[in-house]
């Protein structure tokens, strides 16, 4: 089974009225290529907070409830499914409270079929947004897929396992990293998205902002054995658009599968026989 996805690796404002036009530009764009399923960055519709917008300014609770439906209509319009990060007020307090740090599902019929809020936040994090609990999966153009939110997906395994121990074989990161000078997070960031496909054999999508001059990841989709499918430039506006083979994403490591494992580590340079004739011969001595 083959998708088109598509990560929009584009600009990050706190005007509200250039994400916006930013958001639909990009919808438009994927919509043409016939993008299935097109995946924003972190926060994009209101910019991240602490970094981007101001860590205590007011929700716009109308504005977000406008443009969320709005993103709908137009997955609608497009056949077209969307993972949009965005944020979702506080119950207790919608205008003045730490909003979650969230990312919306809608599907290519432009239902809303959830919403996951970040639940690990760096120190940073922790000034602006209230933290979410638990990770759902979603069908989505017939893929079960997962979503993971930037610090939680690169530092934590258990996130990413989470969301594939409920059958996911597609998971996308919206990340936002960063508009500060750590490039030596590079490496460790790109290893640790590398190793999040390989060690549960699944693809892995993440879609990090175009920042200027720091941006600390690569926008990329890594396959399920762990090599690089697609990445884009540094420090740039970008729809990155790649097919994917959903069948190659068995999860055998997660599920420790000894033939599925076999067949991602050798390929065909070690057969069957090699490896069940030696045990069954060791077991017989």
């Amino acid at each position: 089974m083959s998708i088109r996805i598509a990560l929009a690796q584009c600009r990050q404002s706190s005007d509200l009225s250039v994400n916006v036009e930013t958001i639909f530009r990009f919808m438009d764009q994927a919509g043409e290529a016939g993008v299935q399923i097109l995946c924003f960055p972190e926060a994009q519709t209101v910019g991240y907070r602490v970094d981007v917008t101001s860590a205590d300014a007011a929700v716009p609770v109308e504005f977000l409830d406008g443009l969320h439906s709005r993103v709908a209509r137009r997955c609608e319009r497009w056949n077209m499914a969307c993972i949009l990060g965005t944020e979702t007020p506080l119950e207790s307090d919608p205008v003045g409270g730490k909003p979650y740090n969230s990312a919306l599902v809608v599907s290519e019929t432009g239902a809303m079929l959830g919403v996951h809020h970040k639940t690990r936040l760096t120190p940073l994090d922790a000034t602006a947004y209230t933290p979410g609990e638990g990770f759902a999966v979603y069908e989505l153009c017939g893929v079960t897929v997962g979503v993971v939110i930037c610090f939680e997906g690169f530092r934590f395994p258990v996130t990413t396992r989470a969301c594939v121990e409920q059958g996911s074989q597609l998971v996308f990161h919206p990340q936002n990293n960063t508009t500060r000078p750590n490039d030596w997070k590079i490496p460790i960031h790109h290893a640790m998205i590398t190793t999040r496909a390989a060690e549960n054999t699944i693809w892995f999508a993440s879609c990090n902002c175009c920042h200027v001059p720091y941006q600390n990841c690569r926008t990329m989709v890594v396959a399920p054995d762990g090599q690089v499918h697609t990445q884009a430039a540094m420090n740039r506006e970008e729809l990155l658009i790649c097919d994917l083979d959903i069948n190659r994403a068995t999860r055998a490591m997660y599920l420790f599968d000894r033939d599925g494992c076999a067949d991602m580590l050798f390929g065909n340079t070690v057969q069957r026989a090699e490896y069940t004739d030696a045990g069954r011969m060791k077991q017989e001595n």
